[in-house]
């Protein structure tokens, strides 16, 4: 899958969800109370970041890991499978937990 296609399919993800919207022009991600909470790198991956059980679930689930950004581990993040991603109801399930997650937190 090209970068821009995934671009196309986080931004109807982001366009579907209430109470936030996409950010970033390179950058792709989604914030809130601070806090990143989704994201789209620059070899087309989707990361989303959740609470350490939910996360550990959602790697066994899926069959997936830990989420890299510029060859960094994202804290907190899931790489997100593309076979999720055309499954638009599940997704955007996924990104309304994780906001709702960030905005548990402290604020920064």
């Amino acid at each position: 899958m090209t970068w821009d296609d995934a671009l196309k399919i986080y931004d109807d993800i982001t366009e579907a969800c209430n109470g936030f919207e996409r950010k970033g022009k390179k950058m792709i991600y989604t914030s809130s109370n601070g806090y990143m909470f989704t994201l789209l790198n620059k070899d087309a991956e989707i990361g989303l970041r959740l609470p350490k059980d939910e996360a550990t679930k959602f790697m066994e689930q899926y069959s997936t890991g830990h989420y890299y950004s510029y060859g960094a581990k994202m804290k907190d993040y899931v790489l997100v499978p593309e076979s999720l991603w055309e499954n638009k109801a599940l997704m955007v399930n996924y990104f309304e937990q994780s906001f709702a997650y960030v905005n548990s937190l402290p604020p920064k």
